[in-house]
């Protein structure tokens, strides 16, 4: 069932949009946190860090590919808000032909690049051969990755969040028992969690695949929409890539960041794996908060309703704000209890480091939900070059954190570290979104003289 988000009341339209959407992120996260359970349970501490020492190049890899198809979602949305079905249909024939071609490319790169990228980031010995282990089948599964966040953007891209979301579920509970099964049955180690990942966000992508061929009329391709088209290719490229990079360029921070935590020692690789865990779990409205407002800028842009975009921004900012503290009260509260999940009781200093570094995070979670609202809004008018410099700024203060403060004052920097990136992110994209809307404005005014 497609939704126009072009008319109705922004805030109920954003939360009925978003809520779907957050349920598909926690159980995105659940399943993630029940590996490192598993694992940090299981197999123990070096093993959790040997998982943990990958999230950031995992990010930079992953998080470009998710990054590439939501971009490509963008101009589908825009047709959608248009009511150009011809050219929806064209943008996803030939999104999908680019899908699959940067699906082969970065699979082969990444697959034969893994390790000296993980010998490059000083990942403890004790730690590196788990690490690669797992990292490798991860990359392995990169195809599946592009399966399910291509069909689940398209599908998120016509006003449908809560499809993608049921398909999710049935993924992570395929993926607990998958998990029980490999590491405690077949004894797999760190790799029977990556095999329970790839295969259940396979299940997930066929799912969504299915349904969008079954359900949707308006996406039924004709031989003429799976056809090449330089246009096409080239304006789903100008959005995919830089909403690509964005995420990588923000990750190549996070590499500078984790190669310095690394250097501290694998129980500082325990104690930040385990925050960042449950900060990813307290985090997700704000991922939904963003995902959704890219696709609410895509269709009220394509309509021209430029008044809208305002009053969403003001809407989804308020929820940000509310949500914020929130999540601080919870993690000041409940903070030292949830992280048991992750950790022994008798692993007390690891403990205590894990939760000064998700309180420190959490003092800041409004600055945070600024970059998602802002950066997501900005990509779903069709401004995703400008957004990635938001990206840069995030590296540029990881990679301050990770070459000059965690040397000199250690783990207290790396907590740190993440606050000081999403203030200088939202110095530059609170200016950059008034940039794009008189812009917009601009060309709108033009195109009415006409």
């Amino acid at each position: 069932m497609v939704k126009d988000m072009t008319k109705g009341s922004p805030m109920r339209l954003i939360l009925g949009f978003a809520v779907p959407l957050l349920f598909g992120l926690l159980f995105q996260q659940f399943y993630s946190m029940v590996d490192a359970v598993i694992v940090g349970h299981y197999l123990g501490v070096d093993a959790l860090a040997a998982v943990g020492a990958t999230g950031s190049v995992n990010f930079l890899i992953i998080g470009f590919c998710m990054g590439v198809c939501s971009g490509f979602a963008i101009p589908i949305a825009q047709e959608y808000g248009a009511g150009h079905e011809e050219d929806l249909r064209r943008f996803v024939g030939s999104g999908v032909w680019l899908a699959v071609v940067f699906a082969v490319v970065i699979t082969i790169l990444v697959v034969l690049l893994c390790r000296p990228i993980l010998q490059l980031m000083r990942t403890p010995d004790n730690i590196i051969d788990g690490s690669y282990a797992y990292i490798v089948i991860i990359f392995m599964g990169i195809p599946v990755t592009f399966l399910y966040n291509m069909t689940a953007a398209v599908i998120r891209s016509l006003g449908d969040s809560r499809t993608p979301v049921i398909f999710l579920i049935m993924s992570a509970v395929m993926n607990i028992f998958l998990d029980l099964i490999c590491i405690i049955v077949f004894h797999m180690g760190v790799s029977g969690a990556a095999v329970a990942t790839v295969v259940s966000q396979a299940a997930a992508g066929l799912c969504c695949l299915i349904y969008m061929k079954k359900k949707f009329t308006i996406l039924k391709l004709s031989r003429d929409d799976w056809k090449w088209n330089r246009n096409y290719v080239s304006k789903l490229c100008g959005m995919g890539i830089p909403m690509g990079l964005q995420y990588s360029i923000t990750a190549i921070g996070s590499v500078i960041l984790q190669s310095a935590v690394n250097g501290i020692g694998s129980d500082a690789v325990a104690a930040v794996t385990a925050g960042s865990k449950l900060s990813m779990l307290m985090v997700c409205p704000f991922d939904a908060m963003g995902s959704t407002m890219a696709t609410y800028g895509g269709q009220n842009m394509g309509a021209g309703k430029l008044d809208r975009l305002d009053k969403g921004l003001k809407a989804c900012t308020v929820l940000g704000l509310l949500y914020s503290f929130v999540a601080i009260g919870v993690i000041f509260a409940a903070g030292r209890q949830l992280l048991f999940l992750f950790l022994d009781a008798g692993e007390a200093a690891i403990i205590e480091n894990s939760y000064y570094y998700i309180c420190r995070n959490a003092l800041f979670y409004f600055p945070l939900a600024l970059i998602n609202i802002i950066r997501f809004l900005i990509q779903g008018m069709g401004f995703g070059k400008l957004a990635v410099f938001a990206g840069a700024f995030e590296m540029l203060a990881r990679g301050l954190a990770g070459f000059i403060l965690v040397p000199f004052f250690g783990f207290s920097a790396v907590c740190y570290a993440n606050p000081l990136a999403w203030v200088f992110a939202d110095l530059f994209l609170i200016p950059a979104f008034f940039y794009v809307r008189r812009k917009v404005t601009a060309i709108m005014g033009q195109k009415s003289k006409k």
